[in-house]
């Protein structure tokens, strides 16, 4: 295992603790980026007792268990963006590339001010740099399974975060 339930459970309580002090009056959007974020996504607004705003958006990087090169919009926003704070929920990074492409789709809107949340930064692996805000755990170059993340759409509903065998 590589991250345990509890470990979840926890570390989202401080990233919820953190994310309301920096937004307390400022109304966020958190931006969920489907379909890795949304169990994280979940527990985190839970953990977020302020006024915010949700969507979601989906992108497509990976063919099967490897990143392909090449970001796509396969789903956008709901709610515009221009002049709102925006926080990005992600469920990993790794190369960098969805998080740039992201950015760079997003600034466009002109928001007032945009950050990233993730739950899992895999910096060994990046290959663009990227700013990410709020991280909640680090961890080596392993392909994860559980707590959103999938194996060919298996063993998202797992409560904890596994290495893939």
């Amino acid at each position: 295992m590589v991250i345990t339930e509890e470990a979840l459970r926890s570390r989202v309580a401080e990233l919820g603790r953190a994310i309301t002090r920096d937004y307390a009056d400022r109304r966020p959007v958190l931006v969920g980026v489907l379909q890795g974020a949304f169990l994280f996504m979940a527990d985190l607004i839970r953990a977020i007792p302020i006024e915010l705003q949700t969507d979601f958006i989906a992108l497509a990087s990976y063919a099967g268990t490897r990143p392909s090169g090449a970001v796509r919009l396969v789903s956008d926003l709901s709610v515009p963006v221009e002049d709102r704070h925006v926080l990005v929920v992600e469920d990993i990074v790794d190369t960098g590339l969805t998080l740039a492409y992201l950015r760079r789709a997003l600034e466009a809107r002109r928001p007032r001010s945009l950050r990233v949340c993730c739950l899992v930064d895999k910096a060994e692996r990046r290959e663009v740099s990227v700013e990410i805000d709020y991280v909640g755990f680090t961890i080596g170059n392993v392909y994860v399974v559980g707590y959103g993340f999938d194996w060919q759409g298996l063993y998202r509903n797992l409560p904890y975060v596994a290495a893939l065998e």
